[in-house]
Formats: structure tokens, C-alpha cells, sequence
């Protein structure tokens, strides 16, 4: 990806323990994370919730990944993750889900993130490592590429 790891997912945006009363609970906390990491104006949100109502962004295996809609791109500032875990679970159109992995992206940025995550989470071991992690070190070894988890880590909070 064009920007720097660290850039995407930092230790401080990785709650480990949220509680959400609904999705849209959980998307806001989703944007909220991402406002205070920089990423995003609060703005963000309001896409974020506009993204869920027009289709849901559950992928399954208890995961969704709110994002934006095109229309929301004014309020990001860069690209950047935000990763909730749900340990009670949030109903998420129906659907139990207990990790959301928030995108903020620029541009087309987020085609790219999104295909990254995709293989993350077709991995088993991966999708349930992520879903069990008990700190944010190991979401965000979990979250780099396959090919970058078999050397040391750079930087400090590297992710995608």
C-alpha cells in the first residue's frame, strides 16, 4: 500500500473490550475511534451510518468493515484503520458480529485495504487470532500482509 504501515493502524486505535447496543452503536464508536486517531472528521460518521443503511458491510465469521461512502472521502484526511472488538457481540443486521475493522481512505484507497483484509480473514487461524487477540501488538501482527508476518517488525504499530 502507498502509505507507511504505521500510518494505517496505530496501538490507539485497537479497543479491545467496546460494548455497542446496536450497529449503528458500533459504527459510531467506529468513527469516533477514527476522528481521534486523525483520520477523519466527525463528519466520517455520518457516511459511515449512510454506508450500513444502503447495504450492510457484515462480511461474517462474526466480522463486519464499515467504511464510508464515496460521498464521505471529503472527510478523510488519510488513510487509517480503527479495530473494535465486540467480546458480547453487536447485532449487526442480524448477524452476530464481535470484530469490526473501521477503513478510512482516500481516493480509491480503500479498494486496495479491503482486498488486503480480505485474505487476511480467509485464513482461519488469522480470522480467529483476530477475533481472540488480547492486545493491540498482536491485532496488529495479525493484520499485516502474509507475507511480511514472517519478518520483524519495522515500526512500532505496523499494519497492511
Amino acid at each position: 500500500m502507498s502509505e507507511p504501515a504505521a500510518v494505517l493502524l496505530h496501538p490507539r486505535a485497537v479497543w479491545l473490550d467496546a460494548v455497542a447496543t446496536d450497529r449503528d452503536d458500533a459504527v459510531r464508536q467506529c468513527g469516533r475511534l477514527l476522528a481521534e486517531v486523525g483520520a477523519v472528521t466527525s463528519a466520517y460518521t455520518d457516511s459511515m451510518l449512510e454506508r450500513e443503511r444502503s447495504i450492510s458491510t457484515h462480511l461474517g465469521e462474526g466480522v463486519a468493515i464499515p467504511h464510508g461512502t464515496a460521498s464521505g472521502k471529503d472527510a478523510v484526511r488519510r488513510d487509517a484503520l480503527a479495530v473494535l472488538r465486540f467480546p458480547n457481540e453487536v447485532d449487526w443486521d442480524g448477524h452476530p458480529v464481535t470484530l469490526a475493522i473501521a477503513i478510512a481512505a482516500r481516493g480509491d484507497g480503500h479498494m486496495a485495504i479491503l482486498a488486503e483484509l480480505a485474505q487476511i480473514l480467509l485464513d482461519p487461524d488469522r480470522a480467529r487470532g483476530l477475533r481472540e487477540a488480547t492486545t493491540a501488538d498482536q491485532i496488529i501482527r495479525l493484520l499485516q500482509p502474509a507475507e511480511e508476518l514472517d519478518k520483524e517488525p519495522e515500526e512500532e504499530g505496523s499494519a497492511l
